[in-house]
This record gives C-alpha cells, sequence and structure tokens, in this order.
C-alpha cells in the first residue's frame, strides 16, 4: 500500500499567519506602552505642579494604599469581582435562554419582547432602591442589578444572530426530523455565536457599572462600599485606586471575551 505523506500548510499561508501575530503583538505592545506613558505623565505632572493629593494624588500614592489593611483591598476586590462576573455570566445564560425562546415563538415575542424593551429603559439606578427593599442587601442584590444592566444587549444581539439563520438550512433539518435541540446546538448557537459575543462585550462594560451601583445604594463590602467611606476623609488616593482596581476587573472581564471569542469563532466570522 501507498503511504499517504501528511499534508502541511503553504509557505504563503504560514507566512500569513506569522505576519499576523507579529501585527497582533506590535499592536498589543503600543496599548500597553500608551497607557505606560499616560501614567508616567500623570506622575511627573502632580511632581511638577505640586498638586495637592486631595485634588489629584500620584500613582505613587496610590500604590501607597494598598498597604494599608484597613482598607482590606483583597476581601472588597473578591466582593466586587463576585458580582460583576456573577451577574454577568448569569446575563449570559438568561439572555441565550429568552433568545432562544422568542425564536421558537412570534406570539411570545409580540406579547414580551416589548415588555423587556420597557423595562430596560428603567433606569438602574432608580431600580436599585427597589431591589434592596425586596432582598435586602449584600452580593445577591448587587449580582441582580448587574445582570439587569447586561441582560438586555445579550438578548438583542443573540437574538438578531438566531433570526440571521439561513431558513433553507432550517427547514433542511426540520426535514430530517431534527429535534428543537438539535437544531439549536447544530446550527442556531453555532450561527448566533458572532452576536452573542458582540453582545457580551457590551454587557462587560456594562457589569462594572451595575456592581458599583448596588454597593453605592447599600452594601457593607466591596469597592464601591469602601469609595463611600473614604470619600468623607478625602482620602482621594484610596477613591482614585478603587476605581483603578474596577477598571482592572473591567478589562479582565472583557479580555475573557475576547479570548472565547477568538477560541470559538474563525476571525473572518467575527462581528467587530
Amino acid at each position: 500500500m501507498a503511504e499517504t505523506q501528511p499534508t502541511m500548510a503553504p509557505p504563503a499561508a504560514l507566512g500569513t499567519l506569522a505576519e499576523r501575530g507579529e501585527t497582533a503583538w506590535r499592536r498589543y505592545a503600543v496599548i500597553v506602552a500608551v497607557h505606560l506613558a499616560l501614567i508616567l505623565f500623570w506622575q511627573l505632572a502632580v511632581d511638577f505642579f505640586g498638586i495637592r493629593p486631595f485634588i489629584l494624588p500620584s500613582p505613587l500614592a496610590m500604590l501607597r494604599t494598598l498597604a494599608q489593611p484597613s482598607y482590606a483591598w483583597g476581601s472588597n476586590t473578591l466582593v466586587t469581582a463576585t458580582e460583576i462576573f456573577g451577574g454577568f455570566a448569569l446575563a449570559v445564560v438568561i439572555g441565550v435562554v429568552l433568545a432562544l425562546l422568542f425564536s421558537w415563538s412570534r406570539l411570545l415575542t409580540l406579547l414580551l419582547f416589548p415588555v423587556f424593551v420597557t423595562l430596560n429603559m428603567i433606569p438602574k439606578v432608580a431600580l436599585g432602591p427597589l431591589i434592596i427593599v425586596w432582598l435586602s442587601y449584600g452580593i445577591g442584590p448587587n449580582i441582580l442589578i448587574t445582570f439587569s444592566l447586561c441582560v438586555f444587549p445579550i438578548l438583542l444581539t443573540m437574538a438578531r444572530g438566531l433570526s440571521e439563520i439561513e431558513p433553507d438550512l432550517l427547514d433542511l433539518v426540520r426535514a430530517l426530523k431534527g429535534s428543537r435541540w438539535q437544531l439549536f446546538a447544530k446550527i442556531q448557537f453555532p450561527g448566533a455565536l458572532p452576536y452573542l459575543f458582540s453582545g457580551m462585550k457590551v454587557a462587560a462594560i456594562l457589569a462594572v457599572a451595575g456592581a458599583v451601583v448596588g454597593e453605592f445604594i447599600a452594601s457593607d463590602r466591596g469597592l464601591g462600599y469602601l469609595m463611600i467611606q473614604v470619600q468623607t476623609s478625602l482620602d482621594t488616593a484610596a477613591m482614585f485606586m478603587a476605581v483603578a482596581v474596577l477598571t482592572a476587573l473591567g478589562v479582565g472581564l472583557y479580555l475573557v471575551v475576547l479570548l472565547l471569542e477568538r477560541l470559538m469563532i474563525v476571525r473572518d466570522a467575527r462581528v467587530e
């Protein structure tokens, strides 16, 4: 029997992949360099102009607050991270399920989708106190507030993605006696993934705001609660540090979404 020779990617394709990888690393290096340059400029500006710390603390002053045990950075960050990632994950699950139900039933879409649009128009800051009254305060209500901010972008983009599936492809699966679950798992969900990740990127940005709103309204833990506490003593450095940590959590969540998108969707199919 003749032995089959292993196929290898053509040199042109390998060259293209290498160029893409090099371009991506250069882009990331530029992004990091710009951020570091801004931080350095901030430090130099504060030192040169002698800006008072309670107006604008320097980055070094912010870092020094991390050494103060009274702020409990670790536990407060963990609480806020739980609210952000928990509310976001819940929004993804519920948003996908609702979008699937709406794709199955036009009557359900007609009856309930306008209601979801109306509910989304309610300012979440106004809704926060009601959630606190109904559910007391703590991590659970803050996760719910985060969920309320994140779910609609995911629902909207996922519903659009499911509606963009080729009708002929759906008819073919139905003709082959495919179940609704098979139709969703094999055709609808993979086809709607680019739209889902587009909504998840928007929701990742909103998730941090949701957690902080809940902690501002009523909480005894978390970075938002810490900001309220240090505000009374004009500890601006700690407030800035809390904002920096919140920003890092939001960036981390966004990077997780980007990584999952690159693992699950080919480059040409992504919705930029």
